[in-house]
């Protein structure tokens, strides 16, 4: 009699595994981060993300038509700012005419079944690299969302389908609910990065777009009266509620594959998709690895991506995007 139990006999080949398993993956289920520059046909990469690159407009559009192509149906995206351009109260986010807003229509008039998902968080135009406004020496909570504000109803404006506040500020959900309403975008979403922890997996992107926190006495060194502690796990799951009650279409979890056990947990307390970014400090590791000879590329990649859906994700915001795609659509 011993074993009643065969497990194995639902691994014995490819076919029944597949018949079987409990996840899955496709190109719909990614969301593809952008890098956006000034310049025409200006494209660089990124020296610790290899083969994630910054782009012009006109370049960043021909890549979407691309990704469009294969199957991925969001983009997040993040402008590179000139120096000349930031200040401490982040003036530039809401010019009609900066490199987000122009960068938000060139996409949606290429392809307009693209989902646009830009930044809100003053990080990219902050002479501090903060996420928000200086005061004092630190940073200002209800100032800053006042400012949030005015740059997502430029981001909506210009064609936004999806708002992605990044800044950790508290209440900034419903202040940006409530702005948006008011100007009268009342199907414009929120995507929100409700349990954004104070990661060291951040590297690569700061370098990326030049926006970590600058080295003076007089402001906080890092992030971390506003972003996440990383030994909490009960304060994610009430940040992820909050921002629900504010009005959040979508919450997310960031970084990834480190905090999968968020992942279920705030999955398992709200009633709206959770995103997951697996972020730029993940993607450089396995890149490292993959060029040394010490890991598959293409299996770690599937491997990763397979567990944070896995995990509860409803949409993984993934540098591995496009490689994925190409990969399932073989």
């Amino acid at each position: 009699m011993f074993p009643l139990h065969r497990g194995r006999r639902l691994r014995t080949n490819e076919s029944i595994r597949s018949l079987v398993r409990e996840t899955s993956l496709s190109p719909s289920d990614f969301m593809f981060p952008m890098f956006i520059a000034e310049g025409e046909n200006y494209k660089v990469e990124i020296p610790s993300m290899p083969g994630i690159f910054r782009r012009s407009i006109d370049l960043t559009v021909e890549e979407v038509k691309e990704i469009f192509a294969l199957g991925i149906r969001a983009v997040n995206i993040y402008v590179k700012v000139s120096e000349n351009l930031k200040d401490n109260e982040g003036n530039e986010a809401w010019n009609p005419n900066g490199l987000m807003q122009n960068a938000i229509r060139a996409i949606k008039a290429a392809c307009p079944e693209m989902i646009v998902m830009p930044d809100v968080a003053l990080d990219p135009y902050s002479i501090y690299g903060h996420d928000g406004i200086i005061t004092n020496g630190d940073v200002e909570n209800d100032s800053t969302n006042a400012a949030l504000v005015k740059m997502a109803v430029s981001h909506a404006q210009a064609g936004a389908d999806f708002l992605a506040p990044s800044d950790m500020m508290d209440g900034r959900v419903l202040r940006l609910r409530e702005g948006l309403d008011a100007a009268g975008f009342h199907n414009v979403g929120i995507m929100s990065y409700s349990a954004k922890y104070a990661s060291a997996f951040y590297g690569p992107f700061r370098d990326a777009l030049d926006s970590a926190p600058v080295d003076a006495t007089e402001i906080p060194k890092d992030k971390k009266t506003y972003q996440m502690d990383y030994a909490n796990r009960i304060e994610a799951i009430k940040e992820a509620l909050w921002d629900v009650e504010e009005g959040a279409d979508m919450v997310m979890v960031k970084p990834g594959i480190a905090y999968l056990d968020i992942v279920r947990e705030v999955k398992n307390a709200v009633n709206v998709p959770v995103t997951v970014y697996h972020v730029s400090g993940e993607y450089a590791m396995i890149k490292a690895a993959a060029e040394r000879g010490w890991l598959d590329n293409d299996k770690i990649m599937m491997e990763q991506l397979m567990c944070i859906k896995r995990a509860g994700a409803s949409l993984i915001s993934t540098y591995f995007a496009k490689e994925a795609a190409i990969l399932l659509n073989k």
